[in-house]
């Protein structure tokens, strides 16, 4: 006779440990402490210069892309299926001399084994022995098709993979970063063209989407539990021996004259609508009334919750007793 399953633990609810803060972050607005994600876009759209432009920044305690701080510095560990080693030192040698680093005092590790497969045990097995043994703040995996060979159009397959990636991330609080493709279909957010299921996106708790509009370079970020901030212009700078992303100075409106006018952001859509609200609206009810997918409208709540313009009340959301002006 078998023995009775042994129950899962529980606790009471006070018994929980309280966050410090309602925000955390690895690097702050761009990529939230301990987050699972992606950086994602077309090829040839940097995708790989932002990934070790963010392993370095956390490398080295030294602002991402010259404006987003580094809350939780550490050691970072990549891998890059596509680079040679030869390749790769060469770009972060570049990035560390347009920072003035050294690289020799730079807390980044490399995975120098010719392949990795995360659908593989023995592989697994493997990473999360070098986690173990580094204890990373981020790991970098530059590009996820080339750590697999399952069908990434199948959620059986893909969550299977992702679980894997979460448990590691829960198991060794470490931030683990995907680098993937995006296909050229519009969208209505971002992370709805990743390639493959829609597991990828859903799996998400920060995102950094590149995209090219002429001959611009647009960052659209993306997070879980915190408001985004506005898209970014960026450009690849310097030469062979310093080349970096940078933020562009076309990120100033007067700068920028050819630019179509931006859509009405959601959250102004939700403020409205709740201003000719005689009573708190659900947010099923929200959703309905914009027609617009749960996840943006969650986005848009926490961005009005969080400056004080909206709140939560008995029945659904509502404007704030009192509004910011």
């Amino acid at each position: 006779m078998s023995a009775a399953p042994e129950p899962l633990p529980t606790a009471r609810v006070a018994a929980l440990e309280q966050d410090a803060a309602a925000e955390r972050w690895l690097v702050r607005s761009l990529w939230s402490e301990q987050a699972v994600g992606f950086i994602g876009g077309a090829p040839k759209s940097c995708k790989s210069w932002l990934g070790l432009e963010l392993a370095v920044a956390v490398a080295s305690n030294t602002p991402c892309l010259g404006r987003f701080e580094v809350d939780q510095p550490g050691p970072v560990l990549v891998y890059l299926a596509e680079d040679s080693l030869g390749q790769l030192r060469r770009r972060v040698e570049g990035l560390c001399r347009a920072r003035r680093l050294s690289l020799g005092a730079l807390d980044l590790h490399v995975v120098t084994a010719p392949s990795l497969r995360l659908d593989v045990e023995a592989d697994q097995a493997r990473l999360d022995a070098t986690l173990t043994a580094l204890r990373p703040k981020l790991v970098l995996l530059d590009p996820l098709v080339r750590m697999h060979r399952l069908d990434e159009n199948s959620s059986a397959d893909i969550s299977g993979l992702l679980g894997l990636l979460r448990q590691m991330q829960r198991q060794h609080a470490t931030a683990i970063v995907l680098v993937h493709h995006m296909s050229k279909r519009s969208r209505a957010q971002p992370g709805q063209a990743l390639r493959g299921s829609s597991d990828l996106h859903a799996w998400s708790d920060s995102a950094a989407y590149l995209g090219r509009r002429r001959d611009r370079l647009r960052l659209t970020l993306e997070h879980r539990c915190a408001p985004a901030p506005e898209p970014l212009t960026l450009e690849l700078c310097g030469g062979d021996d310093d080349a970096r992303l940078e933020v562009s100075d076309d990120n100033d409106e007067h700068d920028a004259p050819d630019r179509e006018p931006p859509p009405t952001p959601l959250a102004d859509e939700v403020r409205r609508l709740l201003a000719d609200a005689a009573e708190p609206m659900a947010r099923v009810a929200i959703r309905r009334a914009l027609r617009v997918n749960n996840h943006r409208l969650g986005q848009a709540l926490l961005r009005l919750e969080h400056d004080g313009v909206a709140e939560r009340a008995a029945g659904g959301w509502r404007l704030a007793t009192t509004v910011p002006a």
